[in-house]
């Protein structure tokens, strides 16, 4: 530094000496000398020194930063006549490189002087700070930490898999700014505190090179790297700072040098240390207030300026948020077909996909786009797109929407959608088309979206209704981009699914688009961890199927928080669905079944030729009436078997229903309430058919063995066969149904012999089940135990004397031994039962009709 001193003089000295020489030339020219300060050099200094406080004093958050240079302070320059303000151009394509790393005190000090000082320098929000700290695991970026309570300074990265994420979103955003080309771009401030890997220092210099539109700003410490036996990649728009023992040498800036010859500053510097830790602190505040309202995302901001103005021909595109000021677009279509959405508890999963739902739904009519909606945990998610008692109101894209849905009710939807596919590939054939962009405009078809919330639930166990599911989805993942079906699978966890063992692979490499919430890595590359840090309200978007270096991070507004909005949305839509729509099908895990709310029950009337017990509502997608034909066929009876009490209101409604088809007085009901677990339904039955005009004759047990000796006997007479075949019997008039609550109970009683006959009860019953109902006589009964219903039926090998059955509590493995099917899968649980039709051949899992309030845990 001596020598740099002893130069520094020898300028001013020679500088004095010229100015000597100019007024003795003027003079003597007679031009008048110009005045001259008494002491050139302090005043020269001076005017350095004010104007250096001018520039590096703007007002603060004044200045747009990301293409315009702004000046910064790094030190102040010593002088033997006095120190002035250093400032070199950063932002704007200028950048600064340090070849002493953040472990000496004076560069780390340096590094976080000019990160503040820039931070303060442009408008909240303007500046986003990246910080890679490989040599000090983050701890240069320490005093620094209220910036990252601010949101303005990332969480540093620290190993090598870290600084390429970090790289990967920074060129990203360099293609990004520079496609956007906007004045008030975003500033991406890349500070790394020492020399990073090769592959990584050439990266950062190619940032360096990319100019004022990539609105990447780089300081590098530690470049050139001291024991580099190769030479570091050139730096391009770049001031070098080297440090000596005490002071630095500042280089010629970009564009505006210190010097003619390329030396730099011809004095030395002492660079700039620590802000005070509570100026950090006042910045930090400032900026986090400012700037969570800068950036801010309202749902207003997802929607479109017109509904439904938009084509889906090409595929379906919404906003979900933004990513720094930027609206971020997300599409559905051959590129990102399906998605894959990961989260964890409270992350914000269901108010992501609602965003998405509803900003679809703006832009596209009911002719351009369906939903199916699953929901298969313990929540709400879908409830505000279906009418409710509250609100009447519903979604017209809706087509299906399950809330706490079973899974044979996703396997149901999934074949509906399957057969969907199906239809769409006779379609396009018939055009001789292979995609549905391709189809004549007057042949538009929908493209349909299927959200399956909580997935893992749909395919969880190793049972063959996982391995549908599994079949199902894979199809539809395959084939779904041809034929505009595209799915979203969204869940806690992706991994330990049984099913999917094997498979996985296949099925998730067709979804190109990840979303992973907090807590959702998940669906990302195993090398990806980008989302190791999120704040709730955000998201990593993937185009990539999850790879390292397709990342963006958006924020999205919590639509939970925007009810008002969302229901004037959904009224503003539903009041614009097209004529004639019609409300969707809606399934609700957790509602009671009532068969007065049945639409076939309300349009039951006299005269039909083959009455319909229905016994409740089918698990399927259109939530169809689970129903039995009581025709004239042998073994036309009802069983309903089980402990629950959920048995006699089976029994009450199968009653109810059949009353409705024969007009007063033209039916017998015998009802034999025999259990205790019975007696509140039995007596709503009997109060009910009286109402409506139809006489009942109550039973007990000893009556009950009476009626069934004489129904038998008149069923087994030749003559009422005769009259039965040609008469009114084999219509809906004349029958009679034996109701009994609790046949079981009646076992002893039957199961006595007559002393003059030596007939049981159990062979009357018996010949009843099998002629009865080729005489209008049809038994209703409720057994609570497969065994007891098997004697009375007197063994597996007269089983198909009652072809309508009804399980409810049974084990699979019993009913399966019961019927003789032996990969029957049914797990017995509350309000589900299993109907089976054996002349129909039919198994389905039922909501069985009941009650409000009834007890379904309650034990016959």
């Amino acid at each position: 530094m001596g020598r740099l001193a002893s130069a520094y003089g020898q300028a001013v000295a020679a500088h004095r000496a010229a100015r000597t020489h100019l007024d003795t030339a003027r003079r003597t020219l007679g031009v008048a000398p110009t005045p001259a300060a008494s002491d050139g050099a302090a005043d020269v200094v001076g005017r350095l020194a004010r104007l250096g406080a001018a520039l590096a004093a703007p007002p603060p958050g004044a200045t747009p930063v990301a293409r315009t240079p702004v000046p910064v302070r790094v030190g102040e320059a010593s002088t033997p006549d006095g120190g002035f303000p250093v400032l070199v151009p950063l932002g704007g394509g200028c950048h600064l490189a340090v070849d002493a790393d953040a472990r000496d005190t004076r560069v780390a000090g340096l590094l976080r002087a000019v990160v503040l000082r820039l931070v303060a320098t442009a408008p909240p929000g303007g500046v986003r700070v990246a910080g890679l700290d490989t040599a000090a695991l983050g701890a240069t970026f320490g005093p620094l930490r209220p910036l990252v309570d601010a949101g303005v300074l990332d969480p540093p990265a620290t190993t090598e898999d870290e600084v390429s994420a970090l790289l990967d979103a920074a060129e990203t955003h360099a293609r990004a700014a520079r496609h956007a080309g906007r004045d008030d771009q975003d500033l991406l401030l890349v500070v790394a505190t020492s020399a990073p890997s090769p592959r990584a220092a050439a990266r950062l210099a190619a940032l360096t090179h990319a100019g004022p539109d990539a609105a990447v700003c780089v300081l590098l410490a530690g470049h050139p790297p001291a024991a580099s036996a190769d030479p570091p990649p050139p730096l391009g728009g770049t001031t070098q700072v080297r440090l000596s023992e005490r002071y630095a040498h500042v280089g010629d800036p970009p564009g505006a040098p210190f010097s003619s010859d390329g030396t730099g500053l011809a004095a030395p510097v002492l660079l700039d240390g620590d802000p005070p830790a509570a100026s950090v602190a006042a910045l930090g505040t400032h900026l986090g207030a400012a700037t969570r309202q800068g950036q801010a995302v309202g749902f207003a901001d997802l929607l479109p300026a017109r509904r439904w103005a938009e084509s889906s021909v090409t595929g379906l595109r919404t906003v979900v948020g933004r990513a720094g000021r930027e609206p971020v677009t997300v599409a559905f279509d051959d590129v990102t077909p399906h998605w894959l959405v990961g989260g964890r508890t409270g992350a914000g999963k269901t108010v992501f996909l609602l965003d998405v739902l509803y900003g679809l739904a703006a832009r596209y009519s009911p002719a351009e786009l369906q939903l199916y909606l699953l929901d298969f945990k313990e929540g709400v998610s879908f409830t505000e797109f279906v009418p409710t008692g509250r609100d009447p109101s519903w979604l017209p894209h809706a087509r299906a929407v399950g809330i706490e849905s079973d899974r044979e009710y996703g396997v149901a939807v999934l074949r509906e959608l399957r057969r969907e596919l199906q239809r769409r590939a006779t379609a396009l054939k018939r055009h001789g088309v292979t995609k549905l962009a391709d189809l004549p405009r007057d042949t538009p078809l929908p493209r349909i979206v299927t959200v399956i919330d909580e997935f893992h639930v749909l395919l969880a166990g190793n049972d063959a209704l996982a391995r549908q599911s599994v079949d199902l989805l894979e199809e539809l993942a395959r084939k779904g981009r041809s034929y505009g079906v595209h799915l979203v699978l969204a869940s806690q966890s992706m991994t330990g699914i049984e099913a999917l063992y094997g498979r996985a692979d296949a099925i998730f490499g067709q979804f190109a688009l990840r979303v992973a919430l907090p807590g959702g890595g998940g669906v990302l590359d195993p090398l990806n961890t980008v989302a190791g840090t999120l704040p709730v309200g955000s998201a990593v978007l993937n185009t990539a199927a999850g790879a390292v270096g397709a990342d963006t991070v958006v924020r999205f507004p919590d639509a939970h928080a925007a009810a008002g909005e969302l229901a004037a949305l959904r009224h503003e839509l539903w009041q614009a669905r097209p004529p004639g729509a019609r409300p969707p099908s809606v399934f609700k895990g957790y509602e009671t079944a009532r068969v007065e709310d049945d639409a076939t029950y309300a349009g039951l009337r006299p005269g039909g030729r083959r009455p319909l017990a229905l016994v409740g509502r089918t698990v399927d997608v259109d939530g169809t009436s689970a129903l039995f034909l009581m025709d004239s066929s042998p073994g036309r009876h009802l069983a309903v078997v089980g402990t629950s009490a959920s048995g006699a209101e089976v029994l009450r409604a199968a009653t109810l229903s059949l009353a409705r088809q024969h007009a007063p007085g033209t039916a017998r009901f015998l009802l034999a309430p025999l259990v205790a677990a019975g007696d509140p339904a039995a007596e709503d039955t009997a109060a009910a058919l009286a109402a409506a005009g139809h006489p009942v004759e109550r039973l007990d047990a000893t009556g009950l063995r009476e009626r069934i000796a004489e129904l038998a006997a008149r069923s087994a007479s030749p003559s009422t066969a005769g009259a039965a075949s040609a008469g009114p019997v084999s219509g809906s008039t004349g029958r009679t149904w034996l109701v009994v609550f609790g046949v079981d109970a009646a076992g002893g009683v039957l199961g006595a012999a007559d002393p003059q006959t030596f007939r049981s009860g159990h062979d009357d019953l018996r010949a009843l089940l099998r002629a009865g109902p080729a005489h209008g006589v049809h038994l209703l009964g409720w057994w609570r135990g497969l065994r007891r219903l098997g004697d009375d039926l007197g063994g597996t090998q007269n089983r198909d004397d009652v072809a309508c059955l009804v399980a409810l509590n049974v084990p699979g493995a019993d009913l399966g031994l019961h019927l003789g099917v032996h990969d029957l899968a049914y797990t017995p649980r509350p309000d589900r039962a299993l109907l089976v039709d054996r002349h129909d051949h039919r198994t389905r899992l039922i909501v069985p009709f009941a009650r409000d309030g009834h007890d379904d845990d309650g034990e016959g």
